[in-house]
């Protein structure tokens, strides 16, 4: 491509696409993930044909506005046509393509035996989950390639993509603005543009993914600035009793749960949102359970646990002390002991401090909601800092699933608490605010493994393909070769 050519690519790019990066303040970058989120609530993402649809989309783009990469690439890093081809345009088709032959297969749930120690459960399920909203942070030495082919394994995991493009290539950082903005609505997929002022409002938000590319300095920028979303109160783990539920089954594996360890466990039952129409008879179930456990006066009961300070014991005792007037069990503790009764605490408020932060005790807040308003709920909660586990009681199979296929949590359980923990071969993890990695079994082989490539070369027949010279009578036939590779 000569340099008039170039040039004339480039104007129709440019003035559509570099309008002044002071258009994006902190406010209009939070309203863009804000609205980003929104769109990921609606589920859109999760379905595995939208994805494939989505996938084709960018794929058939990219080769539409091949030659407004390849003049973007020339300008600011002076490719040619073939090395632009080979460096960043045919990569991200043949990823592509490979993600939407593989997609449906990746994307299937497993299935696992549960075990004899989870008996009468025989199956577990383990989801392939999107995390969310996505923010992409790509360089200016690849800034095609490491850009839409970061977006396209985004996009196919089902997230929403925010991209931040490097100012130093901002020839395609035009380009790949101009082509985000044609391809794909901003709620989905946008582009931001701007120096580090700008990358650092973007890292101000509460992003559920963020990928970087680039230099050990600026890595250790980016993680500073994202750890900052991690400060904020853990809303602890949900169990949700609906009105078909078997009642004495829920209150009797809470209160097996609660009971344990003093409430002093990560995934255990943080508070109970419970159908307004059983809550009584629920509430006389969880009391009946209780007692029927580990006594009338548990804080006596030298199996009971205690709390592992003194503090922690003030901590929970003050709480306790808080909401005195809607404790309807417990309420009792021996300070010298540090043991503290379960401690029943209703009717709450969803929106009360009690259930906005991870309380690590023996207190049980119980919210009551109505049955027919239970999406709603599902919304409230969905809002929040992801759990690190979730606990469903209902004969509705079908919304449980629903749920626990569309919800973000750790893990969790249908008509059952905690030991999801106590399968083989699944992993245990958080998302987001409630944790990063996985482990258990395989899954902490692969978090604590670095899977490292290496390919073994022949000396013999090696062809001349990714070597210079590229153009004169070798542009034609290298990209002829080169987009047969694509397959």
């Amino acid at each position: 491509m000569t340099e008039n050519q170039i040039k004339e690519v480039l104007e129709t790019v440019t003035p559509a696409a570099t309008e002044d990066a002071a258009e994006f303040t902190e406010g209009k970058i939070r309203a863009i993930v804000e609205a980003q989120r929104k769109f990921f609530r609606t589920g859109t993402t999760l379905s595995i044909k939208w994805r494939i649809q989505q996938l084709k989309k960018l794929r058939d783009a990219v080769r539409a506005h091949e030659a407004e990469f390849e003049a973007a690439l020339a300008q600011d890093l002076g490719r040619s046509k073939v090395e632009a081809y080979l460096c960043d345009i045919g990569p991200i088709i043949t990823e592509v393509n490979e993600m939407i032959h593989g997609l449906r297969r990746w994307s299937r749930p497993e299935y696992h035996w549960s075990g004899l120690m989870c008996f009468p459960s025989t199956i577990t399920k383990v989801y392939k989950m999107p995390y969310g909203v996505s923010l992409v942070i790509s360089p200016f030495n690849f800034p095609i390639l490491l850009t839409l082919g970061v977006v396209a394994a985004a996009m196919c995991g089902g997230n929403t993509v925010v991209i931040k493009s490097s100012s130093k290539s901002s020839a395609c950082t035009a380009a790949l603005k101009k082509f985000c903005a044609e391809v794909f609505p901003p709620e989905y997929v946008t582009l931001i543009d701007g120096g580090h002022d700008v990358a650092d409002w973007c890292l101000a938000q509460r992003f559920d993914k963020i990928f970087y590319t680039g230099s050990p300095a600026v890595g250790k920028h980016v993680m500073a600035e994202a750890a900052k979303n991690l400060t904020g109160g853990e809303t602890g783990n949900w169990a949700v009793v609906r009105k078909d539920a078997n009642l004495e089954d829920a209150a009797r594996k809470i209160a097996f749960f609660k009971i344990l360890n003093a409430g002093q466990i990560c995934i255990n039952v943080n508070q109970i949102a419970v159908a307004e129409e059983v809550a009584d008879a629920f509430l006389k179930e969880l009391k009946a359970a209780f007692i029927a456990q580990i006594g009338k006066h548990p804080e006596k009961n030298p199996e009971y646990p205690k709390l592992i300070t003194g503090r922690a014991w003030d901590s929970c005792a003050a709480l306790a002390d808080e909401y005195r007037d809607r404790i309807v069990f417990g309420g009792t503790g021996d300070k010298q002991t540090q043991r503290y009764a379960p401690t029943v605490i209703y009717p709450v408020d969803i929106n009360e401090h009690i259930v906005q932060h991870e309380l690590f005790c023996p207190l049980l807040p119980v919210a009551p909601f109505k049955d027919a308003e239970i999406d709603a709920l599902m919304d409230v909660i969905a809002e929040r800092e992801h759990p690190l586990a979730m606990y469903l009681f209902t004969k509705d199979k079908k919304w449980a699933n629903r749920v626990m296929r569309t919800q973000q949590y750790g893990g969790g359980c249908i008509n059952e608490v905690c030991i999801h923990m106590m399968v083989k071969g699944v992993p245990f993890n958080g998302t987001g605010h409630s944790g990063m990695g996985a482990y258990h079994g395989v899954w902490g082989f692969r978090e604590f493994t670095h899977p490292q490539t290496v390919l073994t070369g022949k000396t013999l027949f090696n062809l001349p393909l990714r070597e210079h010279p590229y153009g004169g009578d070798n542009e034609k036939t290298k990209l002829r070769i080169l987009r047969l590779m694509e397959r």
